[in-house]
């Protein structure tokens, strides 16, 4: 059986954005198996969307040798690389030095994926991550991958809304007094909530900001999740999901929610969640301070309840 190797490095967002590229290779080459490797738990999304047979972790020492010149490396790490008929990388490597190892130890066909999106383009990142592959005659046209998770919560109006109040830039971030308003709003409307949290909010005191303020409200938290846990309990557990541009979002937009996305200095053009039911709302001048409790509010309540 033919054998592919995808290397993505990147955060959440960066590696489900590249899941449409994977899915076009494995739709249009059927027979083939795809080998995934990044950095975990996030490459183990791409296994969960049904794109890739395995994965590996780039967390391995093994692997350090590729990125110095001329260096050897394990027999079995020259075996496995020379498994491969075709391998598609998205690294970093401005001096070839990772190129060069691979062409060294592999007679794999060997295609170059973009390592950063170009803004100045105003192309989604997903095509810009799937276009190397038009070289091997592959378009992306089919719908984005969905991950395998619980099916839907049932009963729209005892189901809570995920809100997540995070990003990895604080510049993408709704300030956390619109986060609080917004919560006393739909509480007051009878929408039990889920807070979204990980290591940023707690670090810039939103976590402890919103739950001291939601005191009393009918509010989930959940915490550090893994990234499967998270994904299984949005799809199966929420109605709905309210974030900023941030890789949860592409999250749960990978789980079918239907919900909003919150955009300030980021072109949702280039970076809102490819295809699904996610809905996107832009700051006026791209200045979240000028984004209106009320306006989301409003949007929110006009979303599908299904």
């Amino acid at each position: 059986m033919p054998k592919a190797l995808v290397i993505r490095g990147g955060a959440i967002g960066d590696f489900l954005l590249t899941l449409p590229a994977i899915q076009l290779l494995r739709n249009s080459l059927p027979e083939l198996e795809i080998e995934v490797l990044g950095y975990k738990p996030v490459v183990d999304l791409a296994v969960k969307a049904g794109v890739a047979d395995r994965v590996r972790s780039f967390e391995h020492g093994v692997y350090a040798p590729l990125f110095m010149p001329g260096a050897g490396i394990r027999p079995e790490l020259e075996q496995w690389l020379g498994g491969f008929q075709l391998i598609i990388s998205y690294l970093f490597d401005p001096q070839g030095i990772f190129d060069a190892n691979l062409r060294r130890f592999t007679k794999a066909t060997l295609i170059h994926g973009p390592a950063r999106i170009d803004e100045t383009t105003g192309h989604h990142a997903v095509l810009q991550l799937a276009r190397p592959l038009e070289s091997l005659a592959m378009w992306l046209e089919q719908e984005a991958p969905a991950l395998a998770t619980p099916p839907p919560a049932q009963g729209p109006s005892t189901t809570p809304i995920a809100l997540h109040p995070g990003s990895g830039g604080i510049h993408k971030c709704w300030p956390a007094d619109r986060w609080r308003d917004l919560g006393r709003s739909l509480a007051d409307q009878g929408t039990p909530l889920v807070l979204v949290t990980g290591e940023a909010e707690a670090e810039r005191g939103i976590t402890a900001t919103l739950l001291e303020a939601w005191q009393g409200l009918p509010v989930d938290h959940w915490d550090s999740l893994p990234l499967d846990q998270l994904s299984d309990r949005l799809a199966g557990q929420c109605r709905a999901f309210i974030g900023h541009d941030s890789g949860i979002s592409h999250l749960a937009n990978a789980c079918g929610l239907p919900g909003l996305v919150l955009f300030g200095p980021t072109d949702p053009g280039i970076w809102r969640p490819w295809q699904g039911r996610l809905e996107t709302v832009r700051a006026t001048a791209g200045d979240l301070n000028r984004l209106a409790t009320d306006d989301v509010l409003a949007r929110i309540n006009d979303l599908p309840t299904q």
